[in-house]
């Protein structure tokens, strides 16, 4: 069993991201970044990476962390594994994207 599961705002987002970094950067780019957004949902998972807690203003429980140009928000679920919610560009509106993907 996995230590962590995408929930399905998040799998959204990394169809996105891909799709995006592909048609930008080619194949091989895209296939590296999104190798490297699942390195660090183990990392995440394995409690081998900082991140800090959803801040306030959002209205939910849950953490984030960097990777890249993108920050990942997770929870931790009920079973104890980790929820990865989203994945959103440092440029975007944090609080209304979230919101939107978070279900707040």
């Amino acid at each position: 069993m996995s230590r962590f599961r995408i929930q399905s705002a998040a799998a959204h987002r990394l169809d996105e991201i891909y799709a995006y970094t592909l048609e930008t950067w080619g194949e091989a780019q895209a296939e590296r970044y999104i190798g490297g957004l699942f390195a660090r949902f183990d990392a995440i998972a394995a409690r081998a990476f900082p991140w800090r807690p959803i801040p306030a203003a959002f209205g939910v429980d849950g953490y984030v962390c960097r990777y890249e140009k993108h920050l990942i928000y997770w929870k931790r679920l009920d079973d104890g594994a980790v929820g990865i919610v989203t994945i959103l560009h440092e440029r975007m509106h944090q609080i209304d994207r979230f919101r939107d993907d978070f279900g707040a």
